[in-house]
């Protein structure tokens, strides 16, 4: 196969003098990830792994899903996948997505994880942006249909032809003509290590929407990868009971907690594919497990719960709280309750930027994001802007015009947030410049609503912006100028038409507020800072 995904987009290199310190440092090392896999699944090979599922439950250990992975990587080399390969996985949270995921860094593949219920849209602009050589789907999942969705965009307008495997309960001649059932390829002369790779070249490819209306491919080395796993095994805490990972491995942190930061401490896992807080209130009592953090909505779901009594407390020594808005009513209410809370900050680009660990005052760690993690600068703009660089700071996206405007030429990456800096070097965030809503961890593209909602006949004019949401974090509201004479679309017009157009259910609005002007600056541009302002106070009706 190719074998070149390392040339198909234009990297950033780092700054000789800045990798030499990082090295120095021991931020960055000349392990790939193939080898920190290698060597955590073999060192823990008793740790147990298991999915807490109602449709694909398993239960082994690292050692069990080791071997399945080094036998599926071997029955692809045989296939011709090798090193600089790109493997696209969108999968639920289950096992089948470990034996695919470490079977292609044992290749030396490039990973492309896509959160499970990304439509046909945002697929489609992946597919057509990493040109992968491997595709791995499960049959269905949910609401969503991935066997339709995938044979129409397989045989559709995208000039590619990737190895599709299929995991489900689909009998393989029910399948489409192009997709093969993983499990045929479970029985391969498994592979002995890792094969040799680049450090510096390209390892894992995150999507995040952002400020544009298509998802943003996030490059990653396997340098700033391995640092980062290194740096969440330093800001997790030690103790407690086994944790439960509910965040999608399609997804970026997802993937980082449920398949690497385990390799570097003895720390069984658990994955739900649902997040359900009743059903996760049940495995905490009946399994002895804990729920250690991660989006603001996570925590709340569970405390909020009639479910949730003293015996899950007692399983909640701390929670880790970063990926969405952090409402400090939240971490109040959590400190309280007698979880010691800490905070961090980041973004798929540059994941670890800040961060509190337990031994550091409680009024840092319940109200800041934290100082900068080990290795990492930060500064402000003048207008309040953060700009960062770090040993886990990406090398670029695969759109090489986006990766030129968000770098300076000293490798200062613009965050697109705004925050301010305390007299200890806390950093708080106050405000977003760009123009995405986080609501429980995953990013939603104001813009890319917004074209869709303007094809409703009746709407002169509509923002979408972030809402606070108690449980979430943030929601998107649709904040709607209507025609002359024309009332603004219910919540259930727009959920209806964006349904139609293929988007994400995630993505939709989930209120609506009809105005007869928008506030504007002088020049005209609508300012969306006065509406989230508006809604943070409850004065946008």
């Amino acid at each position: 196969m190719a074998g070149t995904a390392g040339e198909r987009w234009e990297l950033r290199d780092t700054a000789p003098d800045v990798a030499s310190e990082y090295l120095r440092a021991g931020w960055w090392d000349d392990r790939t990830l193939g080898q920190v896999a290698q060597t955590g699944l073999s060192e823990r090979a008793t740790v147990a792994f298991e999915v807490h599922s109602k449709f694909r439950p398993w239960k082994g250990t690292f050692a069990d899903l080791d071997r399945g992975a080094r036998q599926l990587a071997g029955a692809l080399r045989a296939q011709g996948v090798g090193a600089g390969d790109v493997v696209v996985l969108q999968m639920p949270n289950w096992v089948e997505a470990g034996y695919a995921f470490f079977a292609a860094i044992y290749l030396g593949a490039v990973v492309v994880p896509i959160v499970h219920f990304y439509g046909a849209k945002e697929v489609g602009y992946i597919l057509r942006a990493v040109r992968p050589d491997v595709v791995v789907s499960v049959d269905r999942f949910g609401h969503a249909d991935h066997l339709t969705l995938y044979d129409g965009l397989l045989n559709g307008d995208i000039d590619i032809d990737p190895l599709w495997l299929v995991v489900g309960d689909t009998d393989a001649d029910a399948l489409p003509q192009k997709a093969t059932p993983l499990v045929s390829l479970m029985d391969g002369v498994p592979v002995e290590g890792p094969a040799p790779v680049d450090p510096d070249g390209p390892a894992l490819i995150g999507f995040t929407s952002g400020t544009t209306r298509d998802p943003k491919g996030v490059v990653h080395s396997h340098r700033t990868m391995g640092c980062e796993v290194r740096q969440l095994d330093y800001m997790f805490p030690h103790g407690g009971p086994p944790g439960i990972t509910a965040a999608p491995v399609g997804h970026f942190i997802g993937m980082l907690n449920a398949f690497l930061t385990p390799l570097l401490r003895e720390r069984p896992v658990h994955m739900v594919d649902v997040w359900d807080p009743a059903e996760v209130l049940r495995l905490m009592k009946d399994e002895g497990l804990g729920m250690g953090g991660g989006a603001t909505y996570f925590l709340t779901s569970l405390l909020d719960h009639p479910d949730f009594e003293d015996a899950h407390l007692a399983m909640m020594p701390f929670a880790g709280l970063g990926g969405s808005p952090i409402p400090v009513a939240v971490t109040e209410r959590a400190t309280r309750m007698g979880i010691d809370v800490f905070r961090s900050y980041g973004s798929t680009e540059h994941p670890s930027i800040t961060g509190c660990l337990l031994h550091e005052p409680l009024e840092k760690r319940v109200a800041t994001d934290g100082r900068p993690m080990p290795g990492v600068e930060i500064k402000l703009d003048e207008a309040g802007e953060i700009l960062s660089r770090g040993p886990d700071c990406f090398v670029g996206y695969t759109d090489a015009e986006l990766t030129k405007r968000v770098f300076d030429a000293d490798g200062w990456y613009r965050t697109g947030d705004v925050g301010v800096l305390d007299a200890d070097g806390y950093l708080t965030i106050t405000d977003r410049v760009s123009d995405i809503i986080i609501r429980g961890g995953e990013n939603i593209s104001a813009q890319e609503v917004e074209e869709l909602l303007m094809q409703l006949d009746g709407i002169a004019e509509v923002c979408v912006v972030a809402e606070p949401d108690d449980r979430r974090g943030e929601r998107a509201a649709a904040v709607v100028r209507p025609k002359p004479d024309r009332a603004a679309p219910t919540v259930e017009d727009m959920r209806v038409h964006l349904d139609a157009a293929g988007l994400a259910r995630q993505k939709w609005p989930e209120s609506v507020y009809e105005v007869a002007e928008l506030p504007r600056t002088p020049s005209g541009k609508v300012q969306k800072y006065v509406l989230r302002r508006q809604l943070r106070e409850g004065s946008l009706k």
